[in-house]
């Protein structure tokens, strides 16, 4: 028999009525429940609602305030404490629950449960955490780390989103296809106006500042999700690393749909059932028989290999620029970034004709395979001739055939005076891939790596409102720079973890 749906309405602080919808277990009960909370429609859930019930556990889906069927105004990331906080009360007092609380959710939905996680009044905190994929915080997810602007993603999110009670999640795809130029329009404050319709909101996406979540003062346990392939990989390890409580990482070669967006490197060992992965780990964490500390289990894409999240290399192995044996510079250090013919993001092509748009960096084929599991970056010596410059590092594994594919893309910039040598570090985040022999590397040192970044101006401007650009030479040395990759030992089939074990012990 089908488990059934039923509303589940609540009330926050404020008064605002909040939808809910509620799927109980066959049985008297009372039992644990488990809480999402989403901005995408809490109808997008009664098939995960059914899951949960089907295993033990009261389940409540829930429009965050401003959107569906909830009242009061949308704006994102702001009062989803107070309002998990309220809802997590109600739940707690209904004859149907134990009292046990486990806040669940992927991206935006991952923020609110974290931060329910988070909460100071234990009457109110989740019992347990589970953070798919976390879009972590407003500012977080519309910026590098340097300070890059994730023009592409950010601009589909408000479009499909932004100032909205329900979602088009079709709108920036049907606007680029009347203006294929729209994202290359300058100032990016106009965007809204293109798009053709009020998004009051988007200004403040780029005044934001990053307030990391107090992960240290953690108190109740953590499953961390995350894909090798997702743009927010790297903060899920980062919160996995931070957090203070026992916690576990699940990471595999997926994209931000996890195991239903498979990416380069699945295998069919990476298929794995995660509505029963998620229910063995709430129970362990719930009758406290998780173990203390950090750990869990990443798959090697490529490979049928699941390791542990600590079987990186403690010192990255350098491939040097200009070395026979390392990266050869074919055509050399010097080119020009110029933001009228930004290096595309959407496209691996590289030009061979012309003024040269990157520096390009090529390895010979790999005389035997080659295992990838930690943190990426690249060692830059480089100069500019203007006053801000971004600095894009694209990595790309070559086929014995010559096809190409996407490993690691990182983008920093630098400001400071024109044509002084600097040395700049560019993280390319995490790798976890298996690649075969006769794969060549390719490196790409550009200015810009458009449309998934905003491009920068070269002027000194702000990108988001800077109305002029001006090209910029740069010049790459070879001497102290160098590709650093997370080489490991070579993994065999007897050193493959099992996920499931390795989650919820």
């Amino acid at each position: 028999m089908t488990p059934l749906i039923r509303p589940f309405p609540c009330t926050a602080p404020d008064g605002a009525a909040l939808a809910g919808d509620l799927c109980l277990p066959d049985g008297a009960g009372p039992f644990p429940a488990v809480l999402i909370r989403t901005p995408y429609g809490r109808e997008r859930h009664h098939a995960e609602l059914r899951g949960w019930a089907r295993r033990g556990f009261a389940a409540v889906a829930q429009d965050v305030r401003g959107r569906h069927g909830s009242a009061g105004r949308w704006r994102p990331y702001d009062r989803e404490a107070d309002d998990g906080a309220a809802t997590a009360r109600r739940i707690r007092e209904q004859p149907w629950c134990d009292g046990r609380l486990v806040a669940s959710g992927a991206s935006y939905a991952a923020h609110c449960a974290l931060v329910l996680a988070l909460h100071p009044d234990p009457a109110a905190r989740a019992d347990a955490v589970i953070a798919a994929v976390p879009a972590l915080g407003l500012a977080e997810t519309a910026r590098e780390p340097s300070g890059c602007e994730r023009l592409l993603s950010r601009a589909g999110w408000w479009a499909a989103h932004g100032d909205r009670r329900d979602s088009d999640d079709k709108a920036l795809e049907q606007a680029l296809d009347r203006d294929p130029g729209l994202l290359g329009h300058l100032p990016l404050t106009d965007l809204p106006r293109r798009l053709g319709r009020d998004l009051p909101s988007w200004p403040g996406v780029w005044r934001a500042r990053r307030t990391p979540l107090p992960a240290e003062t953690a108190r109740v346990p953590l499953l961390a999700v995350g894909g090798a392939h997702d743009p927010f990989a790297a903060d899920t390890l980062d919160l996995w690393r931070r957090w203070a409580a026992p916690a576990r990482l699940l990471m595999g070669p997926w994209g931000h749909a996890l195991t239903a967006g498979p990416g380069p490197g699945a295998r069919p060992e990476h298929r794995l059932d995660l509505g029963e992965l998620y229910t063995r780990w709430a129970r362990a964490a719930l009758t406290g028989r998780l173990a203390p500390g950090r750990s869990g289990a990443v798959a090697l894409g490529g490979s049928a290999l699941w390791l542990p999240p600590d079987a990186s290399a403690r010192h990255p192995a350098p491939y040097r620029f200009g070395d026979r044996a390392g990266l050869r510079m074919p055509r050399g250090g010097e080119f020009t970034a110029d933001p009228l013919r930004p290096v595309r993001s959407d496209d691996l092509a590289v030009p061979t004709t012309g003024v040269p748009d990157r520096c390009l960096l090529v390895s010979p084929p790999l005389p035997r395979p080659l295992d990838l599991l930690g943190e990426a970056g690249v060692r830059l010596r480089a100069t500019a001739d203007t006053p801000s410059a971004d600095w894009a590092a694209r990595l790309v594994a070559l086929t014995p055939g010559g096809a190409g594919e996407l490993l690691a893309v990182g983008v920093e910039r630098r400001g400071g005076a024109p044509g002084r040598e600097e040395e700049i570090r560019v993280r390319l985040g995490p790798l976890a891939r298996r690649l075969p022999a006769g794969t060549r590397l390719r490196l790409e040192i550009a200015g810009h790596h458009f449309p998934a970044h905003a491009r920068n101006p070269h002027t000194g401007e702000d990108p988001v409102t800077a109305t002029r650009t001006r090209p910029s030479r740069r010049s790459v040395r070879p001497d102290g720079s160098a590709l650093l990759l997370p080489a490991i030992a070579p993994r065999t089939f007897a050193d493959s973890l099992d996920p499931l074990q390795e989650t919820c012990r």
